[in-house]
């Protein structure tokens, strides 16, 4: 699998900074953190993200991780660690980018 992504707030991603590891909501509601391939960011933002401001997009290169691929979607049932973080996009970027690939 190469890189995959996940929208998260800014404010999230500073959590994580400061602590070496992100959580999403969804780790503790569901017991996994939903990820999405590029070809799959379109559909992702509009369908549970459309009219929210200020995202960012975690590049996540996903080797080594445990991800799971469920339903056509990479989910991780762990933290992740900062590190494994090889990017940090504005979403309309992120969109921008998966739109010419």
């Amino acid at each position: 699998m190469s890189g995959v992504v996940h929208i998260a707030s800014p404010s999230a991603w500073a959590e994580a900074r400061a602590s070496g590891l992100y959580r999403a909501d969804s780790l503790a509601d569901e017991g996994f953190i939903h990820f999405s391939r590029w070809d799959q960011l379109v559909d992702t933002a509009a369908r549970h993200y459309a009219g929210v401001p200020d995202l960012v997009v975690l590049v996540v290169g996903p080797a080594g991780l445990p991800f799971r691929v469920e339903n056509g979607f990479p989910h991780l049932y762990s933290e992740l660690p900062v590190s494994a973080v090889t990017e940090v996009l504005p979403l309309e970027e992120a969109l921008e980018r998966a739109a010419a690939r």
